[in-house]
């Protein structure tokens, strides 16, 4: 947990159940409360008129997200969207910005957190920039592999589906598939019952 969860209680945050596909907010909503997640994951995305899904990080269990918006009166340039089932608490903008002002160890705690998020984000920043689709998937699996802190080969199961992966690669579907497969071939990754692991 960022915040520690009773502190978030003690002002009067509430705990909101989302299901799968439930949106959270949207791009271009005024940003109203500070999100952290108990159980669950959510993606950050913007959809595009042809339809293409482009998916900018996936924050789960403890993590918060979106908070850096709270800071400017900036309308959200991003979709919240669950992909499971979460539970999340909501604490209102303005009991956050006191919350901070208030507690220093905590304002530095909140931007250790996302110091190390931007470090991954660069990272997959520079993995979207790579034009061969099996190197750009590989520096997108090692991304979270190393972020999830698995080392061993085939020891991290991807939380992801072919189409999600294609969101976070900006590649197809299709070559998801074709390349997932070639590198099951050059034993990169294993593939059991559907399941992707690195």
């Amino acid at each position: 947990m960022v915040i520690a969860e009773d502190i978030l209680l003690s002002l009067d945050a509430e705990v909101q159940s989302y299901k799968i596909n439930d949106i959270i907010f949207n791009e271009g909503d005024q940003p109203k409360y500070y999100y952290q997640i108990i159980s669950g994951t959510v993606k950050l995305n913007n959809y595009f008129e042809d339809g293409k899904e482009i998916i900018h990080s996936v924050p789960f269990d403890g993590h918060c997200f979106a908070e850096t918006f709270l800071i400017s009166d900036k309308k959200y340039p991003i979709n919240a969207i669950a992909m499971n089932d979460c539970e999340i608490i909501k604490l209102e903008k303005s009991k956050f910005i006191h919350l901070i002002k208030t507690d220093p160890d905590l304002l530095l705690k909140l931007y250790e957190y996302t110091a190390e998020r931007m470090y991954y984000r660069y990272i997959m920043f520079n993995a979207i920039s790579i034009t061969q689709p099996l190197e750009k998937i590989r520096k997108v699996l090692d991304s979270f592999k190393t972020y999830n802190k698995y080392t061993l080969p085939y020891s991290y199961q991807v939380p992801f589906t072919r189409q999600q992966l294609a969101a976070l690669a900006g590649l197809s579907v299709e070559t998801v598939i074709r390349t997932v497969k070639k590198m099951e071939k050059e034993k990169t990754v294993k593939i059991e019952n559907g399941k992707i692991f690195y």
